[in-house]
């Protein structure tokens, strides 16, 4: 009898070894029943594609078995996605299309074979995965398959503080430009090309956190890879305006000045790891 052939699917950070009946997750042995790894190994061939429930039902109970299809059919997905770290709500992986069946959304590379070939993926599927899951260098920067799960509404309200916190900066400078001028004057006595900055970066500024305040209170899909892009800019900005607590060091104290200051250079590299662990809620 010949065995089946071996074969090990990766997709993010989880492989599945279809003969072994084993699931890791950045090489940790996950605890996997069987009929919730034999759905999984079926999604993962059938990655990016609607796979019904009558198909799952014939692969996982023969024609003359009797049992409550639905309960068990839904329980063993709920397992599944626990394992994963997935939502039903807000899902990663497994979307539920309603009277259709499911959809596995992450892309799929079929690494070995008991032959050692790279194949039984179609070449788009594979290609198409290659970015994601290549080994990353190294980095300082937060991915978001490090990050916990953390409740969505907790996330939001986060993010949307720190948006509030950089308008109000900006408004209020603006606002009060005569003011800032005077201050610019008496810290570094020529303060125009200061002052130019300024404006030049609270304008641009504006419209960014409206943006991102629209974007996140409306639930804009993918916003982690359009924020990544934005990322550059407003780390450029938001560090500019991390030096502004200095202007206020005459009154507050150089001590105070330069601690809040250091709070804030860190903020653009907490907005970035709160939109990835948004996505990662959903």
């Amino acid at each position: 009898m010949v065995a089946p052939p071996s074969r090990v699917f990766r997709f993010g950070v989880f492989e599945a070894n279809s003969a072994s009946g084993e699931l890791r997750k950045s090489g940790v042995r996950l605890r996997l029943q069987d009929q919730p790894f034999q759905v999984l190994v079926i999604f993962l061939e059938r990655a990016g594609e609607v796979v019904g429930r009558e198909e799952l039902r014939q692969k996982l109970w023969p024609a003359d078995t009797f049992v409550d299809f639905d309960h068990s059919l839904n329980t063993i997905i709920n397992k599944l996605r626990e394992v994963l770290g997935d939502s039903a709500a807000n899902p990663r992986f497994i979307e539920t299309l309603a009277k259709r069946g499911y959809r596995f959304m992450v892309p799929v590379e079929l690494v070995s074979t008991t032959n050692g070939e790279n194949s039984g993926l179609p070449k788009s599927e594979a290609s198409r995965a290659q970015p994601d899951i290549s080994p990353r260098p190294t980095s300082l920067l937060t991915h978001p398959e490090e990050l916990p799960n953390v409740p969505h509404g907790y996330v939001r309200i986060l993010f949307l503080l720190i948006q509030i916190m950089y308008l109000c900066f900006y408004i209020a400078a603006l606002a009060r430009i005569s003011v800032v001028q005077d201050l610019l004057q008496q810290t570094f006595g020529r303060p125009a090309w200061v002052a130019i900055i300024l404006i030049v970066t609270a304008s641009i500024g504006i419209p960014i956190r409206f943006y991102l305040l629209s974007a996140v209170s409306f639930d804009v899909r993918d916003l982690s890879r359009k924020f990544r892009k934005l990322f550059p800019a407003t780390f450029v900005i938001d560090e500019l305006w991390a030096l502004s607590p200095f202007l206020l060091a005459p009154q507050i104290g150089l001590g105070l000045a330069l601690g809040v200051t250091a709070a804030l250079i860190y903020v653009p590299f907490a907005q970035r790891t709160l939109i990835l662990m948004r996505d990662r809620a959903k």
